[in-house]
């Protein structure tokens, strides 16, 4: 379980990078990933990596019970949980059996919401998904 935890934390920090505050982003100011918007109560700006490990930990990796999922399921419902929130992977999750399709579902849902008030994320966001493909598929 931590194996995968560590691995797929690396993963979601290497999208999430450090600190950030774009007005465009509606999680608002961010560090490691980690929004003010989720995270009201903590000190973004002053957000340490171990701080953000545990808050990962506890409200994504545990939350959607990815230490209880087998691989690559574990890294997939993991980082959708980060960047989509954990309700929505959740979704994914119960409708995709198959973890090709839950990433297909991921891209269309980002295609829907990038045409409502997102597009300047899209091409990030389909990226993020490509990668986690070929990190799923070389491990």
């Amino acid at each position: 379980m931590n194996e995968n935890f560590e691995k797929s934390l690396a993963f979601v920090l290497k999208w999430e990078g450090d600190y950030s505050n774009d007005p465009d982003d509606p999680g608002a100011e961010t560090n490691f990933g980690i929004s003010k918007r989720s995270h009201p109560n903590v000190d973004i700006l002053h957000l340490t990596l171990e701080q953000a490990r545990e808050i990962y930990k506890r409200e994504y990796w545990f939350t959607c019970e990815c230490q209880k999922k087998e691989w690559p399921f574990d890294i997939i419902v993991f980082d959708t949980a980060v960047n989509m929130g954990a309700k929505k992977s959740g979704v994914l999750f119960q409708e995709n059996t198959d973890w090709r399709d839950f990433l297909l579902a991921r891209i269309s849902s980002y295609v829907s919401i990038s045409n409502k008030t997102h597009g300047k994320y899209l091409k990030g966001w389909l990226n993020r998904v490509m990668d986690l493909y070929t990190e799923v598929r070389r491990a």
